[in-house]
């Protein structure tokens, strides 16, 4: 058997934390992409450049950062110990948290930039036919957004998977609970595993290949269909 249980058990733990990352990054990144594209406000420039930093900032420095901030003497951790959840390092709430944050631009970057493409147009068209802003965002804005919302999808998903360092800043490497797939690689490589590590390491790069000829593929047809 290529997986012993252990792999079996990182690889069931990533895809649980990667599903429910990208589900709440699409719901925080829409609204997030929506005002960066359609605002005149003085704090864009700095709110996007906050949403971009994850891109230039070394993952352990970030990983850093939020294990200070959910520690027990930090802002986060004095508020979630308040709120009787005791601190967030070293869970998979934890790995939630952080994953959120190191995949932020992955997720709203593709939904801006499909926001931005659409122009005030159609907005305007919708207006012009009494439909109130919200109804007009759900019914106009998000359908022409679909290629964005799921690129965001995709990336978000696939980046974390792939991540190691925030991961194992704040998470550590618990079996079970905060071990996930590129942390058992490291292990593997750590006790010299090497057959262990290259099935897992493999399985990374086959999902990193399918992943950038499903991106591939979509773009394609997103230029068929579009005039």
């Amino acid at each position: 058997m290529p997986f012993s249980d252990e792999a079996l058990q990182a690889i069931r733990l990533t895809l649980a934390l990667a599903t429910l990352s990208t589900a709440l990054l699409l719901l925080m990144a829409t609204p997030l992409a929506w005002w960066l594209a359609t605002t005149r406000s003085r704090w864009r420039a700095p709110v996007n450049a906050l949403v971009t930093l994850p891109l230039v900032l070394p993952p352990t420095v970030l990983g850093f950062y939020l294990l200070v901030l959910m520690g027990p003497d930090g802002a986060v951790g004095r508020l979630t110990t308040a709120l009787g959840l005791g601190t967030l390092n070293f869970s998979f709430s934890g790995l939630v948290v952080g994953s959120i944050v190191f995949s932020l631009p992955f997720a709203v970057q593709p939904i801006q930039h499909a926001f931005e493409a659409q122009g005030t147009r159609p907005m305007e068209v919708a207006a012009t036919l009494r439909a109130r802003p919200l109804d007009a965002f759900f019914s106009v804005a998000l359908p022409l957004a679909r290629p964005g919302l799921l690129t965001a999808a995709i990336l978000s998903f696939a980046h974390t998977v792939g991540e190691f360092g925030v991961v194992l800043m704040i998470g550590g490497n618990i079996p079970g609970q905060t071990r996930v797939v590129s942390t058992q690689i490291y292990g593997h490589v750590e006790a010299m595993e090497y057959t262990q590590a290259h099935w897992l390491a493999g399985g990374m790069v086959l999902m990193s290949f399918a992943v950038l000829m499903a991106l591939a593929l979509m773009k394609r047809r997103v230029g068929r269909v579009l005039p």
